[in-house]
């Protein structure tokens, strides 16, 4: 039986965007299988009664310059949107949507691709997603029908309250059993998991 991975993520990361795709081939690697826990990041920091944006200048500057260096190391199409950050709960509710639906990992790489190498933030908007059902072969109508449901809301407010009585503080969040691994730049420590696991 292959060993489990969840990540909790929200697009709204910089990070999980990195995670995802060094996750995956990890993830591979090792005949495990990666459980997608989207939850909402934005509750999670008001929760801890954290902002972001509030970190010194310099912070942020670095923040970025460290991005770039990760999308030359990996040699990912990653670029910082020009509107930054967006609301992701609809985008959120997208991916519970697309679980119902059978397709996950085609809205997965659609958003992030989309948001985080594209530019468009109209990720955040149901036009948006209408569009991303479009391209994953869904209909769309019914697609935005099923995010805006009150049993996908449900669902997304459940994560959500899973992940922080958990001790979720931050995305992308990585747990093996129930080892927490937070950040892109723990996959060695991931992967010594599975290997214990193994």
């Amino acid at each position: 039986m292959s060993q489990q991975i969840e990540f909790f993520w929200d697009i709204g990361s910089t990070n999980t965007y990195f995670a995802l795709h060094l996750l995956r081939p990890l993830a591979r690697k090792h005949n495990a299988t990666i459980l997608l826990r989207p939850f909402n990041l934005g509750y999670v920091f008001r929760h801890h009664n954290y902002v972001l944006m509030e970190e010194p200048a310099a912070k942020i500057s670095n923040r970025i310059r460290d991005l770039e260096r990760w999308a030359e190391r990996y040699d990912l199409p990653f670029r910082v949107p020009d509107v930054f950050p967006i609301k992701t709960s609809r985008a959120l509710r997208g991916a519970l949507a697309a679980r119902e639906l059978g397709r996950e990992d085609a809205y997965m790489d659609a958003i992030f691709r989309r948001y985080w190498e594209e530019n468009d933030h109209s990720i955040a908007e149901l036009s948006g997603l209408h569009a991303v059902a479009a391209e994953i072969d869904l209909d769309p109508d019914g697609f935005v029908a099923l995010l805006e449901s009150d049993p996908i809301k449900q669902a997304l407010i459940q994560e959500t309250t899973e992940a922080l009585d958990r001790g979720i503080f931050g995305a992308p969040s990585i747990l093996v059993g129930e080892e927490l691994f937070w950040g892109k730049d723990r996959m060695e420590f991931v992967e010594d998991a599975l290997k214990r696991g193994a």
